[in-house]
């Protein structure tokens, strides 16, 4: 009898359901629709279930909905109500349910404990969220216990029990060392689920005494540690080999109980000696291919995403050389509640049926109970239009007062379902959705979509007619769609314009118009063709094309489906693609390819390159100029112009072009006519009343144009009445009283004769007024005055001459001038979307106020003052225009927690009109800058003192800081991270407690009630001894180089007496560094036998510092040149300066031979001899500075009369680090520290009095020394 029953009860709910499928609402995804629309409250964000919490922090429960009208909220907790109000650690976000609990000002998270519900209600029903238990997160110390050291026979198995604290979530355990290692795991040691550590057998090196378990609670960032725990390994010979046995489980068989869905941990740990391997297979089955996975050795099974499937005996197997022992496990896959079907959101019409399933299922099987409006439906007000039938809740004839929001609940001993639907009836008169007047454009033969999107409620029913006073639509010629489309399956000629789409039903009737167009198809109507051609030769492809005129057809070339080669060879011409020079590469395929807005065509062709064949060498020309120019058959309006073409030195003439000269208008002016083939020596000319004519030929082929032609006999036609208007005709006011009326004037030869002029005539619009004409030379600009302000007028310019009128011109329509325009926008409206984003409504002025083009609207805005700061600064007005007729626009960039002012102005062509009333609104607070600074002062043993200065922007109220810092080890790996809040009064902070001599890395940032700011980093050393640690570093590495060489100098921070030395290579190269050795603790080396003109890396580096390096730099070398030194023997001024030095010598040779005539003794040979020349000391080898000249005793300063090499220069294989060699070939010198001291100029100086002699290059001034 039950099974009778139930087969009618299935069908009617099929049926019903079908029912529900065919008449419930679409609702159309149109914003403006969906704004007008009433709609039941829908849950849009909720906290999980199962939420756990930071009971550090602020407790945000989540509740997020929407609806039409917005819906308030109320909240439960434990099963009652819960009021917010009388407690003052809990707020409620504004326009929202989302609650939070302030547990950094003194509240106390265990006292929010509890079981929450959010309820959102708005007139037409309430939605509810999950129950969300919240519980703050735990973690506890662990207990204190007496360990006692384990002593363990070598062989035998160990298990050193963890047993951590009970926290909320459980904690992740591992084993560490004393030094905080991990300790090792294998095979034979290993962790089991639980946390111990088991040993399948004990080996002497497993004796220590610290095995430290540790418990890590992530929720809270911390980690407790238990006392370490001793294991002694006490050897005994022989070591005895044992069999397998099972630490975990324990016995030969067990259970386990796991949900669907979740990930299966199966572990089995044996002992014995050897150690056991480990193998897992599943009883009457195959282990799950692809979601199985062995972890800890193979002791662990682990199977992701169970199901009902994978229930079953799994056996574990351990085994070694003397045997075997087994355990099996049964797993049962238990299931909490799943969707099959979950309720959805129902629309209905007045009187329309409608059903909501909740299908759900689950092991066990889930119970399903209904609630309306968060009520159980048993107690909830009775809707006659309800029946419930188990999972289903059918409704017949519902009225708008059915409107509610259902609750499914799906439950069982494992956990729960909820999910929301709601019914809305509504009462909707039929909207029409598509733009009126919408332009549809199809090729000819091709479908027709025609959109009538709508909604209404009831269903409106949808109408289609053909023009404005035509027929409903019917017949096999046309489709009809659900969705108020007409389809035209093959639309013709004929099918072209208006189309009104009519939607009607029980409360009303609406109709829209659109408009067909039919073109014509795009056709290729001559296509490229095969071609064979030579290498070396020319080759062409045609694409002649037939379009239609109102379409603009895009054409592009194609080479073996790909884009052409970027190649000035190819030439792309508006028919044809031309291939220039031929190479075998251009072998393959070619395609053009026509494109407009609504089709599509393409044609291809093959080319193929063969090998050309010897051919003597031609000399190719341009053609010779065409001569004996004839006219013959002269006409009014043609005349024929005949030729004989010139030599074509071979290459053939492609095309004559043919000019003219109008010698009454412009003479000496020649125009391009006309241009014909190359085989045609004739032509017939179009000709122009009033023009006195000549013309000339010029040839045309592959190599280019010829000289002009002789010009050909004059030939004057007569006049004529003008042929055509002037174009461009237009009427734009200047000033709101006037209309200025202009054109372009007609150009010499087409006024047809003597006497042009024009006869400008106007009328107003929509007026039944008589043309106004006036007669005006030939100019290009006629003013109306005296007109109202912008209205429209028609307009006509006609030309004539002294033979009379042109042919009637074309009316077009102009608009006297533009004023200003009169009112101001009305009910501006802000609504706030966040704290940098606006949004702006006005309602539109009237168009007869506008009073000219609408050409927009202006927002203007500025910032009042900061809500977070009173002090005014300087308003800046901020400007956004939007064009057209539009009624909002977004404001964006805004600042958080301002006030602001804003007011709205129409725009036409004249300029804007009176402002709206300034509104006022607000943004909300946002996330602050980044702290202004942060300093770290007063370093010490333990301790470091941070400052730091408040945001720039705090884009709110300011509630706290957050300090997080971080060791960093000498390796430059970071340390944990500590987290510290502070209150946002506090400028400093004093850290103690630090290790010392370590460097501390800080990240600082401000919080606001929304959340935190973006943060500002520093780094800082505590300090050693009191003594501040000085950490080597080679920074600023320079270079400057010249042809085969480089100066390389550097700063170093760090130690004294450090060794440096310079690393080189070719920039890019994989080569081994080359490197070079710093005598002493100079910072610059020169680098040499350099390759000119190459790009080379260099680095430095510091011995015995760890292999400290600086940062690679890059430099090149200057490309070879000659000497760029002046020949100064040359130089006139050298040569005189010369003849001076000789005459003064000669003077003083006369001087000496008088003196010595006269019996007196010259000195200079005594001289010579107490001050002999000193050795001029070499460079010194190993550092490249300059070796001192001086003798061995006092080191005198030279003399003045000392001598030099005779060249005045240091040679070269003495001295390899010569100034000299720096300055040829580079624009620059070097001091002797190798810094570079300006550009080269040959000039030199003043030498000190005591010092290095220079080994600079010859100057007059020493080639003077010289000789006294």
């Amino acid at each position: 009898m039950m099974k009778k029953m139930s087969i009618p009860t299935s069908i009617t709910s099929l049926v019903l359901f079908l029912c529900q499928i065919i008449s419930a609402l679409d609702v159309p995804l149109d914003s403006k629709l969906l704004e007008e629309l009433s709609q039941p409250p829908t849950i849009t964000q909720q906290s999980p279930k199962d939420y756990i919490v930071d009971p550090r922090e602020n407790i945000v429960i989540q509740c997020e909905a929407k609806g039409k009208p917005p819906p308030s909220f109320s909240w439960t907790r434990n099963g009652t109500h819960f009021d917010i109000d009388k407690d003052a650690q809990v707020t409620m976000k504004p326009n929202s349910g989302t609650l939070v609990i302030n547990i950094m000002n003194g509240g106390k998270a265990e006292a929010y404990e509890g079981v929450y519900q959010c309820t959102a209600r708005n007139e037409r029903g309430a939605a509810i969220s999950n129950n969300i238990v919240i519980r703050p997160s735990r973690s506890p110390l662990w207990t204190k216990e007496k360990l006692e050291p384990n002593h363990v026979r070598e062989g035998d198995s160990l298990v050193l029990h963890c047993r951590p604290p009970v926290g909320l979530p459980p904690p992740i355990i591992f084993w560490m060392d004393n030094a905080f290692q991990r300790l090792p795991q294998s095979e034979r040691v290993s962790q089991g689920l639980n946390g111990d550590l088991y040993f399948s057998n004990v080996q002497p090196e497993d004796t220590r005494e610290d095995y430290i378990c540790y418990a890590r609670f992530n929720h809270t960032q911390t980690i407790q540690q238990k006392q370490p725990i001793s294991v002694k390994v006490f050897s005994t010979k022989p070591v005895t080999e044992r069999q397998p046995v099972l630490l975990t489980p324990t016995g030969s068989t067990s259970t386990k109980v796991e949900l669907r869905g979740n990930v299966l941990l199966l572990e089995c740990i044996a002992a014995g000696l050897p150690t056991p391997v480990i193998r897992w297979i599943k009883e009457g089955g195959e282990l799950p291919a692809n979601r199985t996975f062995f972890e800890n050795f193979k002791k662990t099974l682990k199977i992701i995403d169970v199901s009902e499937a994978d229930s079953g005996n799994y056996k574990c197997i351990a085994r070694n050389t003397l045997g075997s022992v087994h355990h099996v496990i049964s797993v049962t896959v238990k299931a909490a509640p799943y969707w099959i079907t979950a309720p959805r959101n129902l629309v209905l019409s007045p009187g329309e049926d409608g059903t909501l399933i909740c299908r759900a299922n689950g092991n066990p099987k889930p119970s399903i109970s209904w609630l309306a409006n968060g009520v159980p439906i048993a107690i909830a007000p009775e809707d006659p239009s309800r029946k419930v039938d188990g999972d289903t809740i059918i409704f017949s004839h519902v009225q708008e007062r059915s409107s509610a929001v259902y609750q499914c609940n799906a439950s069982n001993e494992y956990g729960y379902l909820l999910a929301n639907a709601f019914v809305n009836v509504l009462a909707e008169p039929p909207r029409i959705l598509t733009p009126a007047n919408k332009l549809y454009q199809v090729i000819a033969d091709s479908p027709a979509l025609l959109d009538c999107a709508y909604f209404g409620s009831p269903k409106p029913e949808i109408e289609w007619f053909k023009g404005v006073k035509g027929s409903i639509l019917r017949g096999n010629e046309y489709v009809f769609h659900d969705n108020g489309t007409l389809e035209i399956p093959v639309a013709q000629k004929n099918s072209a314009g208006t189309y009104t789409c009519v939607a009607r039903n029980e409360l009303g009737k609406i109709q829209n118009e659109v408009q067909l167009e039919i073109k014509d198809p795009t056709m290729i109507i001559k296509q490229p063709e095969y071609k064979v051609i030579q290498r070396y030769g020319q080759v062409s492809f045609e694409c002649i094309i037939k379009h239609d005129s109102t379409l603009l057809p895009t054409v592009t070339w194609l080479k073996d489906n790909d884009e052409l080669p970027d190649d000035e060879r190819f030439l792309v011409g508006k028919d044809n693609l031309t291939i220039m020079n031929v190479t075998d590469k251009d072998d393959g395929t070619y395609t053009c390819i026509v494109n407009t807005t609504l089709d599509s065509v393409s044609a291809s062709a093959v080319l193929t390159v063969v090998a050309a064949p010897p051919t003597p060498a031609i000399i190719y020309a341009r053609p010779n100029p065409p001569f004996d120019l004839e006219l013959t058959g002269q006409l009014e309006r043609s005349i024929e112009l005949s030729w004989i073409p010139g030599d074509e030195n071979n290459s053939p003439i492609t095309n004559f072009v043919i000019e003219y000269e109008d010698a009454l208008h412009e003479p000496g002016m020649w125009h391009y006519q006309t241009e014909v083939p190359g085989t045609q020596t004739t032509v017939q000319l179009k000709l122009s009343p009033y023009v006195n004519y000549s013309f000339r030929v010029i040839a045309v082929n592959k190599i280019g144009r010829s000289q002009p032609s002789e010009p050909s006999e004059q030939y004057l036609t007569k006049s004529a009445s003008p042929d055509e208007n002037p174009a461009n005709v237009q009427g734009i006011g200047s000033e709101p009283d006037n209309l200025v009326i202009t054109w372009e004037p007609l150009k010499g030869f087409q006024s047809n004769g003597p006497g042009l002029q024009y006869k400008v005539s106007w009328r107003q619009k929509d007026v039944d007024d008589e043309w106004t004409s006036v007669i005006v030379a030939n100019v290009s600009k006629y003013i109306v005055s005296g007109t109202p302000t912008f209205v429209p007028y028609e307009i006509k310019v006609q030309a004539l001459n002294d033979l009379g009128y042109a042919p009637e011109p074309s009316e077009v329509i102009g608009h006297s001038g533009e004023d200003l325009p009169m009112v101001a926008p009305g009910n501006v409206q802000v609504h706030v979307i966040n704290s940098t984003l606006a949004k702006v409504h006005w309602d539109p002025v009237p168009l007869k106020t506008v009073r000219g083009h609408l050409q927009g609207y202006k927002v203007y805005y500025w910032k009042v003052h900061s809500l977070s700061r009173r002090s005014r600064r300087h308003v800046e007005k901020k400007i956004l225009t939007f064009r057209g007729n539009k009624t909002f626009g977004m404001l964006p960039g805004l600042e958080p927690y301002s006030s602001y002012k804003l007011n709205v102005r129409v725009v036409n062509g004249k300029g804007e009109g009176p402002a709206s009333p300034d509104k006022v609104f607000k943004t909300p607070e946002g996330v602050p800058s980044s702290p202004s600074f942060l300093k770290i002062t007063n370093p010490t043993l333990d301790s470091l003192t941070l400052e730091w200065g408040s945001p720039t922007h705090p884009n709110g109220v300011l509630i706290s800081y957050t300090l997080k810092f971080q060791p960093i080890n000498s390796t430059h790996e970071l340390g944990p991270l500590v987290e510290i809040r502070i209150p946002a009064n506090e400028s400093s902070l004093i850290l103690k407690n630090l290790n010392y001599s370590t460097r501390y890395k800080f990240y600082f940032n401000a919080q606001t009630s929304v959340g935190s700011g973006s943060q500002i980093t520093e780094e800082a050393v505590t300090i050693m001894d009191e003594v501040q640690p000085l950490y080597p570093r080679i920074r600023n590495v320079t270079t400057a180089a010249a042809e085969t060489y480089a100066n390389i100098s550097w700063e170093y921070e760090g130690p004294d007496h450090a060794n440096f030395y310079v690393e080189y290579g070719v920039a890019g190269s994989k080569e081994d560094w080359k490197k070079e050795i710093v005598n002493g603790s100079r910072s610059f080396f020169v680098l040499k036998g350099l390759t000119p003109g190459t790009a080379y890396k260099v680095r430095v580096g510091a011995e015995g510092l760890s292999g400290f390096r600086s940062s690679e730099d890059v430099f090149e070398t200057g490309p070879a040149m000659a000497s760029r030194q002046v020949d100064i023997a040359t130089q006139g001024w050298f040569i005189g300066l010369m003849c001076a030095v000789a005459l003064l010598i000669l003077i003083l040779l006369i001087v000496c031979f008088i003196r010595r005539n006269k019996g007196g003794k010259y000195p200079v040979k005594e001289k010579e001899d107490a001050h002999a020349d000193p050795e001029i000391q070499p460079m010194k080898e190993d550092d490249g500075t300059f070796g001192e000249y001086s003798d061995a005793e006092d080191h005198k300063p030279l003399k003045k009369g000392s001598r030099t090499p005779s060249d005045r220069t240091v040679k070269k294989e003495d001295s390899d680090d010569s100034l000299v060699d720096y300055g040829e070939g580079v624009n620059g010198q070097f001091n002797e520290d190798g810094s570079f001291i300006g550009q080269y100029s040959g000039k030199k100086e003043k030498e000190p009095a005591e010092g290095n002699e220079s080994s600079e290059a010859p100057s007059p001034v020493n080639a003077m020394n010289s000789f006294v």
